[in-house]
């Protein structure tokens, strides 16, 4: 997509973090961004932005019906969606352990299943045009790992092989798809957005408590200024070829390549093994 045409662009989440500064740069460099808010009160504050090229609507994600519904509705009404990004989302901070099951399904339910549902009620445009992008905000922790996110993790884990497959599936349609990796960033991400698990066991006090006191300290002290990141998706959004995973911070570059080189390792010292199991 050539970066001097406009572009529609839907934005899951524009009330803060990401979603909010994307909007705010794709607005200010002449696109349409219709952004979802989780409030009525909500819609007024963001058309405000650029009138006429600022539509939000009030959506919940999780819900599959109202999704489906919203996306005919802007299609009918502002015009066919060039390009979708996958934005809304939220941390749960929590040992496995002692984390709900019922925790566990919220956090898929609005990391996975809204962002899934959201792409498939944007392809059938999309595929019928022959053209279109999708980026889906995931995170380093859709690459590697630390104690008390493993539930976040398994989200982004998730997203992430969701992404290079629909990738794969949809590129012979002239429709491309990026997952967004950011590090961390300066968003409220760590603070207020952030939901945490009950404590409940001892056992763990030593290895998470130091950690869940790091990282909300950390917060709006991190390295990613959600400004450059928004500079950056949009220059994925307008590239010729946009990659299929993109890195966001020196924090996850510094992170995932210490991931790969592990993977590595173990791959090289247990080849033999992993070899022998072949039928013969």
């Amino acid at each position: 997509m050539p970066a001097s045409a406009p572009l529609t662009v839907f934005i899951t989440g524009v009330s803060s973090g990401f979603g909010k500064e994307l909007a705010s740069l794709a607005l200010a460099e002449g696109h349409r961004v219709v952004g979802t808010v989780r409030q009525a009160s909500a819609v007024a504050p963001f058309e405000a932005q650029a009138p006429g090229r600022a539509f939000a609507r009030e959506l919940d994600v999780t819900d599959t019906e109202a999704v489906f519904r919203t996306v005919a509705e802007v299609e009918a009404s502002v015009g066919a969606i060039d390009v979708l990004v996958n934005n809304a989302g939220y941390g749960l901070e929590g040992l496995i352990e002692e984390t709900s099951i019922d925790e566990l399904r919220r956090q898929f339910d609005t990391n996975v299943y809204g962002a899934v549902a959201m792409i498939q009620a944007v392809l059938p445009s999309m595929r019928g045009r022959r053209s279109g992008r999708i980026l889906n905000v995931t995170s380093m922790a859709g690459f590697t790992t630390f104690p008390g996110l493993g539930f976040y993790h398994g989200s982004k884990f998730a997203l992430e092989g969701i992404s290079e497959t629909l990738g794969k599936e949809v590129k012979h349609l002239g429709i491309f798809v990026t997952a967004v990796a950011p590090g961390g960033f300066r968003t409220d991400w760590a603070g207020r957005s952030m939901t945490r698990a009950e404590r409940k066991i001892g056992d763990y006090d030593e290895l998470f408590d130091p950690l869940r006191q790091a990282r909300r300290e950390r917060s709006g002290k991190q390295v990613g200024d959600p400004k450059k990141a928004a500079r950056a998706m949009l220059t994925v959004m307008t590239a010729d070829a946009p990659p299929a995973h993109l890195l966001l911070g020196s924090d996850a570059w510094a992170r995932v390549s210490e991931k790969i080189a592990a993977l590595e390792a173990d791959m090289t010292a247990w080849k033999d093994l992993t070899l022998s199991t072949d039928a013969e």
